[in-house]
């Protein structure tokens, strides 16, 4: 069956799936409009001035994400695999759900999901084995990609893919400037470096004994940093806390717990848990 649009345009099976059913006129009429096409993602330059700029390295297997213009925090990422591998360019976020299940791939779970793709690229919660290893979606480790979810904003939110790899800040954000340009990712070296307001300085770490409190259970080392990274972000208090990740084995899966310790820890666990953060005192 084929469907009349106004103006004469004709829709076909797929193209209907596509478009929005508004009120029939009659009842052997149904005029079928086409749903706008999604605007493009807002410039680099803007959202380096306010916004959240994310910049994906499938190089180096890492993620720099910049709030305002400053780093908030890094983290490891597993891309597309061989035959999947994740597009580069410069997306939007198209939609944001917090738990999702996937439509392509045997319903596998997708937590924290921010789509970039209507075919199937996504950023979201998942397992990092160290390697590119998703069917095109960019992997978090959870903790990072909750933290993520919260932050961005889809009309105040880039997201950068590049092949190149991406040893620091600075390096991440020109490349991203070049993208966005379209200058070629090989200028990168020659253009000037941006600059990239350096972090405060942080209170000596805890050395003590103190109070300990469990921040998170992760399936990997790495991806424990990667969530004291992002607590520490979040939360700069923290970062005088004594951190450790302590390997554990539940039945027959292996954990890495990430705990802080500090004479008032306690107390810093009751206010992470107010604003929405998992937390336990370890006694």
């Amino acid at each position: 069956m084929i469907a009349v649009v106004p103006g004469g345009l004709f829709l076909g099976r797929a193209e209907r799936a596509e478009a929005q059913v508004l009120a029939p006129t009659s009842p052997a009429l149904q005029l079928l409009v086409p749903l706008p096409k999604p605007a493009g993602p807002p410039p680099v330059d803007q959202v380096l001035q306010s916004g959240v700029l994310i910049v994906v390295s499938k190089a180096s297997q890492k993620m720099h994400v910049f709030h305002n213009g400053k780093l908030w925090a890094s983290s490891p990422v597993s891309t597309g695999k061989r035959g999947h591998s994740t597009p580069a360019g410069v997306f939007p976020i198209l939609q944001k759900k917090t738990y999702h299940r996937s439509n392509l791939y045997s319903n596998a779970p997708m937590p924290f999901m921010q789509r970039l793709t209507w075919g199937g690229v996504a950023i979201h919660a998942g397992r990092l084995p160290g390697y590119p290893a998703s069917h095109g979606c960019i992997r978090l480790p959870y903790g990072f990609a909750k933290s993520l979810f919260a932050l961005t904003r889809a009309a105040t939110t880039t997201v950068v893919v590049t092949n190149e790899a991406t040893g620091s800040e600075t390096v991440a954000m020109t490349l991203a400037l070049n993208a966005q340009s379209g200058r070629p990712a090989a200028l990168a070296a020659a253009i000037p470096p941006v600059a990239v307001p350096s972090p405060a300085p942080s209170s000596p770490q805890f050395a003590g004994r103190g109070q300990t409190i469990q921040l998170a259970a992760a399936l990997s080392a790495a991806e424990a940093e990667a969530r004291w990274q992002s607590l520490v972000s979040l939360h700069p208090e923290l970062a005088g806390f004594r951190k450790d990740v302590v390997s554990a084995v539940v039945g027959s899966r292996r954990y890495w717990r990430l705990r802080a310790s500090a004479p008032e820890a306690y107390a810093m666990c009751a206010s992470l848990k107010r604003s929405g953060q998992d937390c336990f005192n370890v006694s």
